[in-house]
């Protein structure tokens, strides 16, 4: 039981909603936060890029991982959408089986 934040950015408000609805609604995340507008300054293509975004903190367990990725890049209008996981090490426990009990398959 591997409990992970995945972190990605999008371009607007409503895409951001989108994706966190969508993540929710299929079981593959317990919980999205979407960060509010903040800068990204970036290289891409060769040429220094400056947005604004929004983040989303996808909180999930890691069985989920490829789903999460596969409905990303299905709803991201990013050729290049920014997907990172990490491991969470340490939780409050009761938290971390919230997230267990509530995304994906509940696999033991």
């Amino acid at each position: 039981m591997q409990a992970i934040l995945v972190v990605t950015t999008v371009g607007t408000e409503e895409q951001a909603n989108t994706v966190a609805q969508e993540l929710v609604e299929r079981r593959h995340s317990c919980c999205v936060n979407i960060i509010p507008v903040h800068r990204s300054i970036y290289r891409w293509q060769d040429k220094v890029c400056t947005d604004s975004e929004f983040m989303l903190i996808i909180k999930a367990m890691e069985s989920e991982y490829e789903a999460i990725e596969a409905a990303i890049k299905e709803l991201h209008s990013y050729e290049l959408p920014e997907i990172l996981a990490f491991d969470i090490k340490h939780g409050e426990e009761g938290f971390l089986h919230w997230i267990h009990a509530c995304s994906g398959r509940n696999e033991e």
